[in-house]
């Protein structure tokens, strides 16, 4: 009777032949969702690298032309430059009679600004050494033998 009872619930054996394929199935899918995953974030973070590399090509690149423009820049504002320009433009320097002052109502002009004190007669003096660094280590060490000694005779 017992063996019946095992046969019964026995299965057919292309049943147990298409779970074991079912489950390697969705083994190789999850193992495949897993490798899927993997590749598409190493992708992005190539192609995040490969970005951040051309970008910083790219600033070096403008950091050089910067500099190119800032020299051609200050050549263009150099003394002799702008002699020769005002000479083409027909400027000529002025002299000490060609130039007017003209005095405007209500300007007062350039208020006095001081960034520091007056100079006074007598120098502040400072004692910057303090003196008890002034003090040599024997002198040190005999005045407070003499303390010692003066404290210990007060207190008998």
């Amino acid at each position: 009777m017992n063996r019946t009872l095992i046969q019964a619930y026995r299965q057919a054996p292309w049943r147990t032949q298409l779970q074991w394929i079912g489950g390697f199935l969705l083994v190789l899918v999850v193992v495949m969702l897993i490798a899927g995953l993997y590749l598409y974030l190493s992708a992005s973070a190539t192609a995040a690298g490969t970005r951040i590399h051309k970008l910083e090509l790219e600033r070096e690149t403008l950091q050089i032309q910067l500099a190119d423009l800032r020299t051609e820049l200050a050549n263009l504002n150099s003394a002799a430059v702008m002699r020769s320009r005002a000479s083409e433009a027909s400027y000529r320097q002025a002299n000490q009679g060609d130039i007017e002052y003209v005095s405007v109502e209500g300007f007062s002009g350039r208020s006095l600004v001081l960034l520091a004190p007056p100079p006074s007669e007598r120098p502040v003096e400072t004692n910057l050494i303090k003196p008890a660094y002034k003090q040599s280590l024997w002198e040190w060490f005999y005045q407070g033998t003499f303390r010692l000694i003066d404290t210990k005779a007060g207190s008998q």
